[in-house]
C-alpha cells in the first residue's frame, strides 16, 4: 500500500516531492536566510532560487554516474548548500549520510567506509585537513566536493575539486529539477547515531519515516507561514534535520541559519526568530548567564527577579488549569515590563515557543524560562524514530513530563518499564547490522528505547532512567546518575559532571569546572587560582563537596558525594570524551580519568 501525507490538501509521498510541492506553492515566499562570509551580510533565499540551486547541482550529480542508492555524505555547517545538495541527491534517488564537521577523522572514515560514500561535500580547509590525516581509510569516496576554495599544494588529493569546478560552468543553461521518483519506503538517508559507547551504527531511515515525523510533528503546534526558525543545531542532528529542515518546508516557514554558537546571542537579536529548536545543553548556559548577572545586581533586584519567577510560574499554572486565581497575579503587567520583557528581548524579543530535546531539560531550567512567560515545550525522541515520540503542547505543558505522543505513534512499556514504541516513523534497521537491529526491534516491531518511562492517566510522559545507566553501589543500592547531573548542572560552577559508584561502598565525582566562575570561587575561598594544583587542595574539595550535594537534597541519603576530582579542562568531541551531540562517553572518560578514579577510591 502506497504511504502518503497531505501538504496544504495536496498528497506527497517523498522528501523530494515535498519539496517540488513547497517550491510550486510560494516560488517567491522566503525560504531561508543566511551570513555571506564573502560580503559581510545577511542574505534571502526564495523557494524558487533554492530550486535553481537544486537542479543546477543535480546536474552535477548526474556526472558522476551513480545508481539509485548509492550513498552520498554532507559535511557542512548548517547553511542553505546543506538543504541544496540533499534535496538534489534525493531528487536522483541517492541516499544522503549526514556527517558533524567537527566529529574525530578515525570516526568520519569509519562511516565513510561502512557506507561506502561515493562522494562527500566539505566545507574548506579545515575539515579537509583533518580528513587528509585519514585519506587512505576513506578508499570508498570518487569524488570529494568542497564549498570553500583553498591551497591545495600541501594536502593534494586527485579526488578533490572544489563547487566551481564541479557544477557545470554553462551560466546560460536552464537546469530542469529531475524527480527520479523514489517509493516512500526507499531508503533516504543514514545517521549514524553518535553512540555513547562503541562505534556509531547506521540508522536507515525512509523517506517515509521522516515525512510522516515531520507532518505529525506540524500537527501538534500552530506554525504557520510567518514563522522563523532559528537553526544552530546541527543538521547532522535528526531533531534538527526532520524539525528544523523538513517540519518548516511542510508549513511553508523561513529558516534562518544562524553564524555560530559564539555568535548565537547576537544574532537572536537580529534574526528574531519566532521558534527555536535546541538540545538542553543552549537552556542551560542562557541560564548560566541570567544567574551570574543576578549575582552582581542588588538585593533588590535579586527579590524582584524572584517575585517575577513566582508570579510568572504561578500565572503558567493558573493558565494550564493546575492553579487557582491568585491576587498576586494583578502585579505580572508591571513584572512583565521590569524583568520579563528585558530577559526575552534578548532571544530577539518575538520567540513564540523554544522546543527542548535531545536529553532531559532541567526541571529548574524550564521554570525559570517559562515563569519568564517564554512557551517552553520539552519533547522526547530518538535517531531510530526520526526522531519525535512525544512532545508537551502550548495548552497541555507539564514541564517535567517528555509530553504526550505525536499522531500515529504507539508505545507500551515492557520488561524493567523500557519504553516501546510502534510507528510510521520507526527505522527500517541498523545500515548491515542485522544483529543489532534485531536486538532493537522486536518480532512484533516493537522498539525498545532502552529508556525508562511511566505514563500517568493524562496521557504524559515521564522518563524514570536509563536500562543501562543505573549505578549499582556495593551495597545495592541503585543510584540514576543522569538526574543527579542534570540537577548538578543547573550551578553554573560546574560545566561537566560524571557520577561514579558502580560496585563501591560510596559516590564520587569527576568534575570539569567552569573558568571563569572559578576563578570567581576561589577569591570566596582565598585561594589563587593560577597556582599549580590548587583544584587537589583538601579545603578546596571541601567547599566542591559541600556545593555539589547541595543539589542532591532531594536524592536519598545514600545519593551523596564523598569524593570529588576536580579538572578545568573541559571534555570534548576533539578529544574523544564526547559525541558530536555533546552526551558524555562514559567508557572512555572512565578509561581517561582512570587514575584519577583509582586514587579516589584507594583504601576503600
Amino acid at each position: 500500500m502506497t504511504k502518503k501525507n497531505i501538504l496544504d490538501g495536496q498528497i506527497v509521498s517523498t522528501l523530494a516531492g515535498l519539496f517540488r510541492e513547497r517550491v510550486k506553492r510560494t516560488p517567491q515566499a522566503l525560504a531561508y536566510r543566511y551570513f555571506d562570509k564573502n560580503n559581510k551580510k545577511w542574505q534571502n533565499f526564495t523557494w524558487a532560487e533554492i530550486s535553481e540551486q537544486v537542479a543546477h547541482w543535480q546536474a552535477a550529480l548526474k556526472k558522476e554516474n551513480l545508481a539509485k542508492g548509492e550513498r552520498v555524505g554532507i559535511m557542512l555547517r548548517n547553511c542553505p548548500q546543506w538543504v541544496i545538495f540533499d534535496q538534489a541527491a534525493l531528487g536522483l534517488g541517492l541516499v544522503t549520510v549526514p556527517l558533524y564537521t567537527d566529529d574525530r577523522p578515525d570516526n568520519v572514515a569509519y562511516i565513510i567506509a561502512q557506507a561506502e560514500i561515493k562522494l562527500l561535500l566539505v566545507e574548506g580547509l579545515p575539515q579537509w585537513k583533518r580528513l587528509y590525516t585519514v585519506r587512505k581509510d576513506i578508499s570508498t569516496l570518487n569524488s570529494i566536493v568542497t564549498t570553500q576554495i583553498f591551497d591545495t599544494k600541501d594536502v593534494y588529493d586527485e579526488r578533490l575539486q572544489n563547487l566551481e569546478q564541479w557544477l557545470p560552468s554553462d551560466s546560460d543553461q536552464q537546469y530542469s529539477l529531475h524527480a527520479e521518483e523514489s517509493s516512500p519506503d526507499d531508503l533516504a538517508s543514514i545517521v549514524y547515531t553518535s553512540g555513547t559507547t562503541g562505534r556509531p551504527k547506521g540508522v536507515m531511515l525512509s523517506h517515509h519515516n521522516m515525512l510522516s515525523n515531520a507532518q505529525a510533528a506540524a500537527s501538534c503546534l500552530d506554525f504557520n507561514s510567518k514563522d522563523r526558525f532559528l537553526s544552530f543545531l546541527p543538521l547532522s542532528h535528526t531533531l534538527e534535520r526532520t524539525d528544523g529542515y523538513y517540519l518548516p518546508m511542510v508549513v511553508g516557514a523561513t529558516v534562518a541559519y544562524a553564524r555560530s554558537i559564539p555568535q548565537l546571542a547576537q544574532d537572536l537579536i537580529t534574526l528574531r526568530p519566532t521558534l527555536l529548536i535546541s538540545v538542553p545543553r543552549i537552556y542551560e548556559q542562557v541560564y548560566g548567564k541570567i544567574q551570574n548577572q543576578l549575582e552582581k545586581k542588588s538585593a533588590f533586584a535579586q527579590k524582584l527577579f524572584a517575585l517575577t519567577i513566582d508570579v510568572g510560574w504561578r500565572r503558567f499554572e493558573h493558565s494550564q488549569g493546575r492553579a487557582t486565581w491568585h491576587p498576586k497575579l494583578l502585579l505580572w503587567p508591571l513584572l512583565r515590563r521590569l524583568v520579563a520583557t528585558p530577559v526575552l528581548e534578548k532571544l530577539g524579543g518575538r520567540m513564540r515557543c523554544a522546543i527542548s530535546g535531545g536529553a532531559a531539560l532541567p526541571p529548574t531550567i524550564a521554570k525559570l524560562f517559562i515563569a519568564l512567560g517564554l512557551n517552553l515545550l520539552q519533547g522526547y525522541g530518538l535517531t531510530e524514530t526520526s526522531p519525535v515520540i512525544s512532545v508537551n503542547r502550548p495548552e497541555d505543558n507539564i514541564p517535567h513530563s517528555i509530553g504526550t505522543l505525536l499522531p500515529s505513534v504507539a508505545i507500551k512499556l515492557g520488561k524493567n518499564d523500557e519504553l516501546l514504541t510502534k510507528s510510521p516513523c520507526v527505522m527500517m534497521g541498523y545500515w548491515n547490522n542485522p544483529t543489532a537491529t534485531k536486538e532493537a526491534i522486536d518480532k512484533d516491531g516493537w522498539f525498545h528505547t532502552g529508556d525508562k518511562a511511566r505514563q500517568d492517566e493524562q496521557g504524559h510522559l515521564y522518563i524514570t532512567g536509563r536500562i543501562k545507566e543505573i549505578i549499582v553501589m556495593g551495597n545495592g543500592e541503585k543510584i540514576p546518575p543522569a538526574d543527579m547531573e542534570m540537577t548538578i548542572s543547573t550551578d553554573s560552577l560546574f560545566d561537566q559532571v560524571m557520577i561514579l559508584g558502580e560496585g563501591k561502598a560510596f559516590l564520587s565525582a569527576l568534575v570539569v569546572l567552569n573558568l571563569e566562575q572559578w576563578q570567581t570561587y576561589a577569591k570566596t575561598l582565598n585561594v589563587n587560582y593560577d597556582q599549580i594544583n590548587c583544584l587537589k587542595i583538601k579545603p578546596v574539595q571541601q567547599a566542591i563537596l559541600k556545593r555539589l550535594n547541595q543539589h542532591l537534597k532531594e536524592f536519598p541519603g545514600y545519593a551523596q558525594i564523598r569524593r570529588v576530582t576536580l579538572f578545568l579542562k573541559p571534555w570534548t568531541v576533539d578529544n574523544g570524551l564526547l559525541t558530536p551531540t555533546l552526551k558524555m562517553k562514559r567508557p572512555r572518560i572512565l578509561e581517561f580519568h582512570a587514575a584519577d578514579i583509582e586514587e579516589m577510591y584507594k583504601g576503600f
